[in-house]
């Protein structure tokens, strides 16, 4: 059976920056930074007081119902928004009940800020009936698939994917896959993420992945710079509308990009540490191109994982360095501006893709001040006009799992 074609047709975002794709887009092209001294808790004894907090969010901006905030975590309330956004930017007419439609939106840990609330509760209280009735159905990971279809009534297909910050891109990958084989006609897909939590600050921080550079919290994340010390715990949701072309077409869809090809393995190494060779990342890279017919002279640029913790950012630019051999491929990290947003990181990164081929732009990579001698990339400073007809995301987290999507700028 011949494969579909897969395209993208909307797409949504809550991040650190801005919500909305044009104010998210609008950030990234000023080089705002979305880091800063964390609000939500008291991080007095905390070896690092940083993170990319979202300071502006309300759920009735987005429609959503306040009874339903009640029984929704934050990461499902940036879901369904992110969600709910895409599907407004897609277009999409929908029924009553929508048997074709299908929704994929995960999450590297769920509903953590939920728990560590309601254990608070127990401990301090002593008293086991003052823990919410609602509290696993507002910490399951499958929670922001259940809202988002139970509000849009899409009665597809609705697995959830938990693959650490490879999430979002997973997720991704699944609903072409689902897509690409005739399963379903349209997909809502991404990665939500929220635990900028006093549980997953402190255990970050102990095994050395954050920066702690508080005293500057804007230059904290920099992915690629010989100074990194870490990375930057950030919150948010990305979702995509992802769409069989001739269903997208038959309805007047506007496209924004076409998903060509992909990749997904594991490194089989360590449980949090990337595998210094990143056989297996080169390998999905390669993969990726393969499946999508290119060459990697064909890349116009790289969104890169990038999330500034010294050994992650080693092994990817030895992945890119070695794929793309002597042709210095553009490459950026928007973590630079939004913190890394877990399970969410690689959906809002392929926004970003999708926009950089809509407004042929790269979008930059900052607080890149000192080159590493260890890694010859060519990072992009600076939001950079160029023809961008072939743009590659990389998404790899813990456990070892790498996602590579490549995305083709629409022509017919």
């Amino acid at each position: 059976m011949e494969r579909r074609r897969v395209v993208i047709t909307g797409t949504g975002v809550v991040t650190p920056i801005g919500s909305e794709k044009e104010r998210f887009w609008d950030a990234l092209m000023e080089g705002k930074c979305g880091v800063d001294l964390i609000s939500r808790f008291d991080t007095s004894n905390f070896k690092t007081k940083i993170g990319a907090e979202i300071r502006d969010f309300d759920p009735k901006d987005y429609g959503i119902n306040p009874k339903d905030v009640k029984r929704m975590d934050m990461f499902t309330q940036y879901g369904v928004a992110a969600a709910s956004l895409a599907i407004e930017d897609s277009g999409l007419k929908l029924g009553k009940y929508n048997d074709n439609v299908g929704t994929m939106i995960g999450t590297g840990i769920g509903g953590l800020m939920t728990l560590e609330e309601e254990k608070r509760k127990l401990i301090e209280s002593k008293n086991p009936s003052r823990v919410s009735p609602f509290l696993i159905p507002m910490m399951m990971p499958n929670a922001v698939n259940a809202f988002v279809s139970i509000i849009h009534k899409l009665t597809g297909t609705s697995p959830c994917t938990a693959n650490a910050c490879a999430t979002g891109v997973y997720s991704l990958v699944c609903a072409v896959k689902d897509i690409a084989l005739g399963d379903s006609d349209v997909i809502v897909a991404g990665g939500s993420e929220a635990i900028l939590t006093e549980i997953a600050a402190s255990s970050f921080a102990n095994m050395k992945a954050l920066s702690r550079r508080n005293d500057d919290p804007k230059g904290a994340c920099r992915p690629f710079d010989k100074d990194r010390d870490g990375f930057v715990i950030g919150e948010g949701a990305g979702v995509l509308v992802l769409e069989d072309l001739e269903h997208a077409l038959a309805r007047g869809a506007k496209i924004c990009a076409e998903i060509v090809g992909y990749a997904t393995n594991t490194d089989a190494y360590h449980i949090t540490a990337p595998d210094p060779k990143a056989r297996m990342v080169k390998k999905a890279i390669r993969d990726s191109l393969t499946m999508a017919g290119l060459e990697p002279g064909d890349v116009d640029y790289v969104n890169a994982h990038g999330t500034s913790t010294p050994l992650n950012d080693k092994a990817e630019a030895h992945a890119i360095g070695e794929v793309f051999a002597d042709y210095k491929v553009p490459v950026s990290s928007i973590k630079s501006m939004i913190g890394h947003l877990i399970g969410a990181a690689g959906a809002v990164e392929a926004v970003a893709c999708a926009l950089a081929i809509e407004k042929q732009i790269i979008p930059p990579n900052i607080n890149y001040e000192t080159s590493d001698p260890e890694m010859d990339l060519n990072i992009i400073t600076e939001p950079t006009p160029a023809k961008l007809n072939v743009v590659m995301n990389n998404s790899l987290g813990f456990g070892g799992h790498n996602a590579v999507m490549v995305l083709r700028r629409y022509d017919g």
